[in-house]
């Protein structure tokens, strides 16, 4: 049996949410911030500037490799320091409205965001899956999506907003806070965890939203995440998921440099417009293209291609085999999904036996095809069916659903 966490009795949620959103919209967050960037905002509240390289290390650390979230518990820095940067700064998380927990030790977070100029607060979600040996977290990049993907649950809500470098790095920075994977921290009784290591070990950019279509805060966000000072996450152990926003794939592979992955789904033309409709903007040959340009491919970095398994569209063995000769010369692994039904969709799952030998085919072809273990389905938090709190399904209406999370990305 899943559970659902609502984290606060409801008159302090309510005061909570009113402090949260006072206290981040008046002050800025030095979350999110670049080293620089931070020495410039410690130097404008009138920190010398012959201790800022100092100041921006304790920071990044206390930030980054200690996880704190209040000025006071920086224990290293002098109490007059710690009440001017409390006074002109602000380092705490947005509010978790809902933590779900599924029967697999799946975990989705509803996070709400406060508004940003005129704008209302925003909610996003955020998806833990633990395996053997890692635990993957899936981050939104916006809030809803522009790119209106057919089998898509998550491209039925319309982009609100992109979201900060400082609320991509939130997702993480509170998904290690809840797990107890910072220093010091516990980790909550009877989670499912790995057992060794990092209880977030990989990150993938696949929630809600395009990447690439808010790389300048995606870009941001994923440096600090793989900064070794800091969070120090691997950049073999980070994978960037898109649809195919060209010109961004290329600069992406020198700009950011993680693993990569794309949304195929389709392996040819008319029928990847329809699934996919960027297509028709960056067609398969320019993406493929981008693909094989990619710095540092190899057997050991491979390209990531995405492909959910749709009944009677795009799983007959002739489709496997267009696949294989379409991705020849890219070093690659296929990730095959069992497609995730929601309510109103008018695709149904391939039957199992014909994923196997569509797997069968693509695997005796040279190319690794892991079909995806269905996990999260009892509560919605399988690839595709992120959604916002405001547009989610009621609860009454959720199904049996087949689910497969994007998990098995990055290095072991």
């Amino acid at each position: 049996m899943s559970v659902s966490l609502d984290l606060t009795h409801p008159v302090a949620r309510d005061k909570s949410r009113d402090a949260i959103r006072t206290t981040m919209v008046e002050k800025p967050s030095l979350i999110g911030l670049s080293r620089a960037e931070m020495g410039e905002a410690l130097v404008a509240i009138g920190v010398p500037e012959r201790q800022i390289k100092m100041r921006v290390a304790q920071l990044w650390h206390w930030l980054y490799v200690r996880g704190v979230s209040d000025f006071a518990d920086m224990l290293n820095i002098s109490r007059d320091m710690r009440e001017l940067l409390d006074r002109h700064f602000n380092i705490a998380r947005p509010e978790i409205v809902e933590e779900q927990i599924s029967n697999d030790g799946t975990r989705k977070w509803l996070f709400r965001f406060p508004p940003r100029g005129a704008g209302r607060p925003v909610e996003i979600e955020t998806v833990y899956i633990p395996e053997e040996g890692r635990g993957t977290l899936c981050i939104s990049s916006q809030v809803g999506c522009t790119l209106t993907c057919s089998f898509c649950h998550t491209g039925t809500q319309k982009l609100v907003r992109n979201l900060t470098a400082e609320e991509i790095l939130a997702q993480l920075l509170i998904a290690r806070d809840r797990l107890g994977d910072f220093p010091d921290r516990n980790t909550p009784d009877g989670a499912i965890v790995p057992a060794e290591g990092r209880k977030v070990s990989n990150i993938v950019m696949m929630g809600m939203g395009e990447p690439l279509y808010n790389f300048e805060n995606v870009k941001k966000a994923l440096l600090i995440a793989s900064d070794g000072d800091g969070l120090s996450l691997s950049k073999r152990r980070i994978t960037l998921s898109t649809s195919g926003v060209v010109p961004e794939i290329y600069r992406a592979g020198e700009e950011i440099g993680v693993m990569l992955a794309i949304s195929l789904h389709a392996v040819n033309d008319d029928l990847r417009d329809m699934l996919v409709p960027i297509n028709k903007k960056y067609p398969l040959k320019e993406l493929l293209d981008a693909c094989r340009a990619y710095p540092s491919l190899s057997n050991s970095k491979r390209i990531t291609f995405e492909y959910v398994m749709l009944k009677g569209v795009n799983d007959s063995l002739d489709d496997a085999k267009q696949l294989v000769k379409l991705l020849r010369g890219i070093p690659a692994k296929i990730n095959l999904i069992p497609f995730n039904p929601w309510p109103g969709v008018n695709y149904q799952c391939s039957d199992w036996e014909q994923i196997e030998k569509f797997a069968d085919y693509v695997n005796n072809a040279g190319y690794a095809s892991p079909i995806r273990t269905p996990r999260g389905r009892d509560i919605l938090a399988a690839c595709g069916q992120l959604k916002s709190e405001s547009e989610r399904m009621k609860k009454t209406d959720r199904l049996a659903f087949e689910a497969a999370m994007i998990a098995g990305h990055g290095e072991d």
